[in-house]
């Protein structure tokens, strides 16, 4: 086994198996470390947790997810001041699909944890859904260049096009692997190799044919497959740019 891949989104704590089980079969198949993005607070310290026992293996993140962004006033503070501590800012975004949470409290959070990542330099975990114009918006003026990580990046070309020129880093998940992907798959081929990382999501999102189970990182694989056929690359070239530009935009010196 020559790759070495890099799991970038990966919420072990909805999972019930023990996180290092579920890390252990991902190593087998050359999964090196993965990252935990908290989604409110206490999965965020839940995330802190998991990677604190994984040690090299994990890297946690801190965050309000966009459904949850009603809870910014009451967990605002705790997550920034979490910030200085962990990885990345995120999961945070926009999210008008479910609208599960009011825009302007979506956009309100979302804003207030961008400018955490800024002032902090550390990279900012974006979920989009029905949100592209906004989240551009909001990014563009941002300003993270490569620290705006677009988490389960589904645009097609034309979204593609226009956010590849912020500078952001793209990662891909299952939907560039499904039956159903081809606007995604033609935006992956948009996107720049060398700013762009692959992740699961779990425990969603499964890759076929295994569409039924429950995600877990080793999956990723099936991601870099997916983007090496795309891009007309070697899949271990495909490894080793994700990894490399994972590693670049984390902070991890391996």
């Amino acid at each position: 086994m020559s790759e070495s891949w890099v799991d970038s989104h990966c919420h072990l704590f909805l999972l019930d198996e023990p996180a290092m089980a579920v890390l252990e079969r991902a190593a087998r198949v050359g999964v090196s470390w993965v990252v935990v993005p908290g989604i409110d607070l206490e999965t965020s310290l839940e995330a802190r947790r998991i990677a604190t026992d994984l040690g090299e293996k994990a890297q946690w993140a801190v965050g309000l997810h966009p459904h949850d962004a009603a809870k910014w006033k009451a967990e605002g503070g705790r997550i920034e001041v979490l910030a200085t501590e962990a990885a990345a800012i995120g999961e945070c975004g926009l999210d008008f699909y479910r609208n599960l949470a009011p825009r302007d409290a979506q956009l309100e959070a979302f804003r207030a944890q961008l400018g955490i990542a800024k002032q902090l330099n550390k990279p900012a975990i974006v979920h989009c859904r029905d949100a592209f114009a906004d989240v551009h918006a909001e990014l563009e003026s941002a300003d993270l260049g490569e620290k705006a990580i677009l988490h389960c990046w589904t645009g097609g070309p034309r979204w593609t096009k226009r956010f590849r020129e912020l500078g952001v880093t793209f990662s891909y998940a299952g939907p560039v692997t499904f039956p159903g992907g081809d606007t995604v798959r033609l935006g992956a081929a948009e996107a720049p190799p060398d700013r762009t990382m692959i992740e699961t999501d779990t425990p969603y999102l499964t890759p076929p044919p295994n569409r039924r189970d429950i995600n877990e990182p080793a999956n990723v694989v099936a991601i870099g497959a997916a983007l090496a056929e795309i891009w007309g690359l070697a899949l271990c070239d495909v490894a080793q740019s994700t990894t490399a530009t994972a590693a670049r935009v984390f902070g991890v010196d391996r």
